[in-house]
């Protein structure tokens, strides 16, 4: 019998980034920079969803924006920043 470690770290969605990795790309055309806040799987139909911090707000559809959700897919080229 399989113990609950074992069950999870075989059936859980494995995150593609950690907390708190700085991450630089492109959503909506727009650039940013930004920390990820979350890489987890809420609803099995839409799949996994990134949340990130950006370093300066954005303007999208006339708002504000400072924390991006979407999904992995909506972010074009998101890159780790490499620091010194």
């Amino acid at each position: 019998m399989a113990s609950l470690e074992e069950y999870f770290k075989k059936n859980r969605y494995q995150p593609k980034y950690e907390f708190g990795t700085r991450v630089f790309g492109r959503w909506n055309k727009i650039p940013f920079i930004g920390t990820i806040y979350g890489d987890s799987v809420i609803s099995e139909e839409q799949g996994p969803k990134l949340s990130i911090h950006l370093d300066l707000p954005i303007v999208y559809n006339k708002k504000v924006v400072s924390i991006i959700f979407d999904t992995h897919k909506a972010f074009k080229d998101l890159k780790p920043l490499k620091t010194f």
